[in-house]
């Protein structure tokens, strides 16, 4: 009898008795018991594959006391446990000197101040039920950073003793956990990308110009008699920018929690829940969820919008734009811009030079805040034609807009109903309204109600109007949002009697995914490209071989083309053939039906390939490398007279099979043979004389440029050319735009800022000779990037971060140059990059509430040589002819 009753007692005090030892859901705690251990928590950030000089950080470190203060009668799984924190401390991440160590000679005290280390050091509960957190007692008027301390402290006990996947509220947030238990030991993997918290960020849509984020979290647990003997988490978050990776951060987080013994403790609490427990033990106590909340940072001694703007306007003037200080300014300006207020901006806005002001309407719109919106909205009139500059830059800047929102577009609605003193502006309202759809509809918002209107209005409009400018000013509305709705609208206008409708239909159905090109489509391009209804212009019957040499043509389809060679017009004909020898030369996807339609001789033979001409196309590549690879393409296609018809130079970069467009700069010219008298070509003879420029930078079709139209508009311009291209697009554009916090498991936040800003001019111009019987087009392109991604964790009482930066200068110049004195005329196309600086820049900083900080700097720098692009060997022959 005495070995039964000694046997049941020894039972009684164990942490899981032998009959259920196997069926514990999690670790149970004895009564009577105080478990001491010992805890830390480390927090780090720094470049992503590291540095000598260590990462920034630090480490607080302190004793925990844990103890059960109830226990549900009918299940032991069913815990109220307390925990105190004491002797906190607070050190370094890693080894630093003196002079570098922010923390030396502080204490806990006087880092956190007596009132949050009290905070820290007074105890709280949880409710744990089958291993999991079912709440968390703490008194709401503690700081939010103190009470997610103990929130990361309590989410480190949670832990199921089985195999299985499961969902899971902690610090994190609500994310899937995968548990695997082996004996004496369980490995616990948050999946993080599920976790849903209450602070969401945004992001660049574009992937080749956005973020790229990789994120990891293990905690292992020592398990002794289903107790917890030791836990050790750690969680890594690398962000990097998708084209140049090396321009990456990093942000790590450790919790080391270990057993150091154990002493007699408190009794068990008597009470019929979890609930009347706590309310007896202090009524102030309350179930504030485990779940981190937001914590706001102030900045202390940071300057207002208005002084950041004093100190940066210089660097934002037009004199500044083509060097690295304006972007970097430029991204600076706007996260100011992003914490003020309507009132603060208005101010800034009313204060900038004229000189100034249309960088800070770059500025102001990208922001893409409420307030931002609300000063710019009340700043610009559109009633006023001398506004139009400001109008324009605005509207670009919402159509670059990195992550826009119903209420700009209802904005932009607003504006097209409204009273509006410049065509030009008007036409470019509805053009950028079709860029934030299609921005839109890629986030999932195309059934938003303002979508669906402003859809609806664009795909209306070409058919609701006869003013030719307002139908094309709705087709490159539907060009920019490439709504799958509107290409029977396109399939439509291809084969329409306007040149200027065909063109940019053709080109719109050319940047749509091949599975929507449907066979329909495909039959009315071939009609357009064969004429079988009708005759059509040089270019309409170009882009109409472009769309079908880029919509997985048929053997059928591209045997036809090869058959035409010979019966198109001269220029037509070499533009042709060297549009199949490039597709040949650069393996585009139609390379390997096009080389199985030339084994027949009759489609491919000397008689065809044999013609002569000055009309090319010709791709290459700009730049390869691990991240990104940029191509260009240069078509020319001119008259029978040797006067340019049209010119199309494209940029586009590749990034993990993603694709951007960066830029099209297309020169088109028509009506231009009497100045020489010559003969228009076929379906070209009452042409209008027209010159003009059309340009797509990242995606975005921008209000085309007329440089003439009419013979009096012509001859005028003629006699007052200067020389000077004219500018098609100028200012500062948000390319990259990635801002998240990230909730660690410790209960620390960090915040990560990745912007990338571009000063950009682009220009164009066309001069024409009669005397010299010579033309020269031109497209200058001058700009400057920067890039940064800044990490930082801040805790109120301390801070600490890591920036991470690049920038460079570039100028790409594309010069034709044509002598149509005899045929075949002589062009010379040059494609010239001249030599450009390259800096990266590493900065970490930790500071103190009490103003001490620590700052290094580290920077490399480089100058990359210029190069002339290289063109096909018929080029350079006749460059040489032409410049001799």
């Amino acid at each position: 009898m005495l070995t039964l009753v000694v046997f049941l007692l020894c039972t009684a005090s164990s942490w899981v008795s032998a009959a259920d030892k196997g069926g514990a859901a999690g670790p149970r705690l004895n009564n009577d018991q105080l478990y001491k251990f010992s805890y830390s928590t480390e927090v780090l950030v720094d470049r992503s594959r590291g540095s000598k000089e260590g990462s920034a950080g630090y480490r607080i470190s302190s004793d925990v006391d844990v103890n059960l203060v109830w226990r549900d009668p009918s299940s032991k799984d069913d815990q109220l446990i307390q925990l105190a924190i004491s002797n906190v401390k607070i050190d370094p991440a890693s080894h630093r000197p003196e002079k570098k160590n922010v923390l030396h000679g502080s204490t806990a005290e006087s880092v956190l101040g007596k009132t949050k280390l009290a905070a820290l050091t007074k105890p709280f509960f949880v409710h744990l039920k089958n291993g999991k957190a079912k709440a968390f007692y703490s008194y709401r008027a503690e700081p939010a950073v103190i009470k997610n301390l103990k929130r990361g402290l309590a989410s480190l006990l949670q832990v199921q003793l089985k195999t299985g996947k499961v969902i899971e509220n902690d610090v994190s947030g609500r994310c899937t956990v995968e548990y695997k238990a082996v004996k004496g030991q369980v490995t616990r993997t948050k999946i993080l990308d599920t976790c849903r918290t209450a602070e969401t960020g945004f992001t660049t849509h574009s992937q080749v110009l956005g973020v790229s984020k990789k994120s990891i979290s293990v905690t292992v647990f020592t398990l002794e008699d289903g107790f917890i003997r030791s836990a050790v988490a750690e969680e890594t978050h690398s962000l990097a920018v998708n084209a140049r990776r090396s321009t990456a951060a990093k942000v790590v987080s450790r919790q080391t929690l270990t057993l150091v013994g154990t002493e007699a403790g408190p009794v068990e609490a008597a009470g019929k829940d979890v609930a009347g427990v706590v309310k007896s033990i202090d009524a102030k106590l309350a179930a504030v969820g485990i779940q981190a909340e937001k914590v706001k940072s102030q900045c202390k001694g940071c300057p207002s919008l208005f002084e950041h703007w004093q100190a940066q306007q210089k660097q934002l003037e037009p004199a500044s734009l083509s060097k690295a200080t304006a972007p970097r300014s430029f991204l600076g300006l706007i996260q100011s811009i992003r914490k003020a207020s309507k009132d603060e901006i208005l101010k800034v806005l009313k204060s900038a030079s004229k000189t100034s002001l249309p960088q800070v309407v770059d500025a102001v719109t990208s922001s893409q805040t409420a307030a931002s919106l609300d000063a710019m909205l009340e700043f610009l009139n559109f009633t006023d034609v001398k506004g139009v500059v400001l109008q324009e830059r605005f509207l670009y800047a919402c159509g670059f807009a990195s992550h826009p929102n119903e209420r700009m577009l209802q904005a932009l609605l607003d504006i097209s109903k409204g009273k509006i003193a410049s065509a030009d502006i008007k036409e470019s309202v509805v053009i950028i309204m079709g860029a934030l759809v299609h921005k839109l509809c890629q986030k999932g918002g195309c059934d938003l109600p303002m979508v669906v209107q402003v859809k609806r209005l664009i795909l209306d409009g070409p058919d609701s109007t006869q003013v030719e400018s307002e139908v094309q000013m709705y087709l490159l509305a539907l060009k920019n949002s490439m709504l799958p709705e509107a290409i029977p609208i396109f399939t439509k206008y291809a084969e329409s009697e306007v040149g200027a409708y065909n063109t940019i239909a053709l080109t719109a159905l050319q940047r749509y995914d091949v599975k929507l090109i449907t066979d329909e489509v495909k039959q009315t391009v071939n009609r357009v490209y064969h004429q079988n209804r009708r005759i059509y212009e040089k270019n309409v019957r170009a882009a109409a071989a472009d769309v079908i040499l880029s919509s997985n043509p048929s053997y059928t389809e591209v045997k036809n083309l090869l058959l035409s060679i010979g019966d198109l017009p001269h220029e037509m004909n070499k533009y042709m053939l060297s549009k199949i020898q490039d597709i040949l030369r650069f393996q585009l996807p139609a390379s390997k039906v096009i080389q199985q339609a030339m084994r027949d001789m009759i489609s491919h033979n000397y008689d065809r390939f044999a013609k002569v001409g000055s009309s090319s196309a010709f791709s290459g590549f700009m730049a390869q490398s691990a991240d990104v690879t940029s191509t260009y393409s240069l078509d020319i296609l001119y008259s029978g007279s040797g006067i340019l018809r049209r010119s199309n130079m494209n940029i586009y970069g590749a990034s993990n099979g993603a694709m951007l467009h960066g830029l099209q700069v297309a020169i088109e010219a028509q009506g231009l043979e009497s100045l020489i008298a010559a003969t228009p070509d076929e379906g070209e003879e009452d042409l209008e004389s027209f010159a003009g420029m059309s340009a797509l930078l990242f995606d975005v079709q921008l209000r085309p440029v007329t440089f003439f139209k009419g013979y009096s508009d012509l001859m005028s311009k003629m006699f007052s050319m200067t020389g000077e291209p004219m500018n098609v697009v100028k200012g500062l554009i948000l390319l990259t735009d990635h801002s998240e916090v990230i909730q660690l498991q410790s209960g620390l936040k960090a915040s990560a800022e990745f912007q990338g800003g571009l000063a950009i001019d682009i220009s164009g111009g066309m001069e024409i000779s009669l005397w010299y019987r010579e033309s020269k087009t031109s497209v200058n392109n001058r700009g400057a990037m920067v890039v940064t991604g800044n990490v930082t964790v801040d805790m109120d009482f301390m801070r600490a971060g890591v920036e991470v930066s690049f920038e460079t200068e570039a100028a790409l110049d594309f010069i034709t140059t044509v002598q149509f004195s005899e045929y075949p005329f002589l062009v010379c196309m040059q494609m010239d990059k001249t030599t450009f600086p390259y800096s990266e820049f590493l900065t970490k900083y930790e500071s103190l509430s009490s103003g001490k900080s620590v700052v290094s700097h580290r920077s490399k720098k480089q100058l990359l040589p210029g190069s002339e692009f290289p063109l096909h060997q018929e080029n350079s022959n006749m460059c040489k002819k032409v410049f001799d």
